[in-house]
């Protein structure tokens, strides 16, 4: 088993540091980290909350071949930001980072607040008063309506705030760093997985935690809800174990991978749950048998994520065939067709680790981005690019709004970027 827990910050400051030498040994350029005064912070809740003036700007960057989309850039952030969410709701985009804070940003149009982020501040008691936790937030997601935000840090706690801001609890029954969390559909509920090998269910509106579920032998890394009371989780140690709120064992164990595996994915109906893994291959599940329904293998290095296309009231069209989109280090990003279980297309233009994709709501586009400071817009029919932006910093995490016409990035620069793709 790695000494190195292989999470989404290690994956990162490994990649980070990969380009600084190389960097360091073709120039002597110094990196330069910008940071933004803070003003007007007010206490909320025993927490910092600051409302801050956004030093906004439109960058467009001169690309080859390719359409370049213009950008609003967001600064405020202290250190590399790993993730980032949209509000399902309304155009509020939340990101994390390993300054220690979730921000809340407001890009909703014609609104008052348009040009303020909230700055949510990750404490800890010590000595009867309240300290920056000084750790990154590893994950964040909204609730279905997009009232409340769930973040979960490697300082071990969750916490619950609402959409303006205030911390309205703080989950701790994890013992040590906090790697994935997700709320259930019917927003009752709240699922995170840990490097103590657990994986807990909480009740979102007391803050206690209903039931912990010590299966894996290793640190958890991810996890996904299958309905309001049934998910699957994964570790490093090659295991997948689905499990189901007051059952005292696993419904189903999924072995079959033979290096960690980073990320799971029930695939919108509930039946097939795809995973990803350092060993190369993506596997299709099924509550129906033991082994893989397809065992996926093109990839030439570790896959790191993965993300299903929607289906339904949601897709251009719902008779099409489900796609599965995946995320690589050997900056390739693949569609399968997990029916016929064949990719159909290959995406090539990146030229670093890929390390998120999201389709957009329609599922007629993919957002990649990649540690190459590019995210590129891809036509999931034709698999042709269509749109490409180049950041400033490598990038975590891409996003797209609730009406698919804005897609969020975070970066290892600090900042975070919305294209908007009216423009």
């Amino acid at each position: 088993m790695p000494d190195v827990v292989h999470t989404r910050q290690q994956a990162f400051r490994d990649q980070l540091a990969l380009q600084q030498q190389q960097a360091n040994s073709s120039s002597n350029s110094s990196a330069v980290q910008s940071h933004t005064t803070k003003n007007g912070e007010t206490a909320v809740n025993g927490e910092e909350i600051g409302t801050h003036t956004l030093h906004n700007h439109l960058e467009v960057m001169e690309m080859d071949d390719e359409v370049q989309i213009p950008a609003t850039v967001l600064r405020g952030h202290e250190s590399e930001v790993f993730i980032c969410a949209w509000n399902p709701v309304t155009d509020l985009l939340a990101s994390g980072s390993g300054d220690s804070t979730a921000r809340i940003w407001n890009l909703i149009e014609n609104s008052s607040g348009g040009s303020s982020q909230l700055v949510l501040r990750h404490c800890i008691r010590e000595g009867g008063q309240d300290v920056p936790s000084n750790k990154d937030v590893t994950s964040l997601d909204w609730n279905s309506d997009g009232t409340l935000l769930a973040t979960g840090s490697y300082d071990g706690f969750a916490r619950i705030w609402t959409k303006d801001g205030n911390l309205s609890s703080t989950l701790g029954q994890h013992k040590g760093p906090i790697f994935a969390l997700k709320w259930n559909k019917k927003g009752n509920s709240i699922l995170s997985a840990g490097v103590d090998k657990t994986t807990i269910i909480w009740d979102a509106q007391t803050g206690e935690a209903k039931q912990q579920f010590p299966f894996h032998s290793a640190p958890a890394l991810d996890v996904d809800w299958q309905n309001n009371s049934t998910f699957a989780s994964c570790s490093t140690d090659m295991c997948i174990h689905v499990c189901r709120l007051g059952s005292e064992r696993p419904l189903k164990t999924f072995q079959g991978h033979t290096n960690e595996v980073n990320a799971i994915k029930w695939d919108p109906s509930g039946m097939l749950l795809a995973s990803c893994s350092d060993d190369m291959t993506l596997k299709i599940w099924s509550m129906k048998q033991d082994a893989c329904v397809h065992n996926l293998e093109a990839h030439n290095k570790e896959i790191y994520t993965i993300k299903w296309s929607p289906t339904g009231s949601g897709s251009s069209n719902p008779n099409a065939n489900m796609l599965l989109a995946s995320a690589s280090f050997d900056s390739t990003v693949r569609l399968w067709d997990v029916e016929r279980g064949i990719c159909v297309h290959t995406l090539t233009k990146h030229q670093e680790p890929v390390y998120s994709v999201a389709f957009s709501p329609d599922g007629k586009f993919l957002a990649s981005g990649s540690f190459d400071k590019c995210v590129h817009i891809w036509d999931t029919l034709s698999g042709a690019l269509v749109n490409s932006y180049r950041g400033t910093g490598g990038i975590f995490e891409v996003c797209w709004n609730s009406v698919g016409d804005k897609v969020g990035a975070s970066a290892s620069d600090g900042s975070v970027c919305v294209l908007d793709l009216r423009k």
